[in-house]
């Protein structure tokens, strides 16, 4: 399962109306992976609502030191396909962390994201979190 940053979010925040729901994926999943490009997204909208900022951040720092989560670090390479896929894909309002996340789930064959973010299923994955 791969983590966005919205689902991340709702996994850390307890407020949040798809708490429940993500821990439960959560800790059912038996392959979870993430990027680095979601963790600095993840840090700038826990900022936004409001989440206190040393929490938020130590949070990020245990996802990065989870022994079962894998973080993959973008590169250059990865970096311009992204853009080549923003690129072809015009009509859509995806954000560059996003083309990183669909090129990432397409090279590892992972279709299930645990976000909200509906780009996931114009993309065609299927997006965990949803009312």
């Amino acid at each position: 399962m791969f983590l966005d940053t919205s689902g991340l979010l709702s996994l850390y925040d307890a407020r949040d109306a798809f708490h429940a729901n993500a821990v439960q994926l959560y800790r059912g999943a038996h392959r979870l992976i993430t990027h680095n490009y979601v963790l600095a997204e993840l840090a700038a909208l826990a900022n936004a609502r409001n989440l206190p900022r040393e929490g938020a951040l130590r949070y990020i720092a245990d996802l990065l030191d989870h022994p079962v989560i894998e973080t993959l670090w973008v590169d250059e390479p990865l970096h311009r396909a992204a853009l080549t896929l923003l690129s072809r894909r015009l009509d859509k309002t995806y954000s560059l962390c996003d083309a990183v996340s669909f090129l990432q789930m397409e090279e590892r064959r992972i279709r299930e994201a645990l976000t909200t973010d509906r780009h996931f299923e114009q993309e065609g994955f299927t997006r965990l979190l949803k009312q």
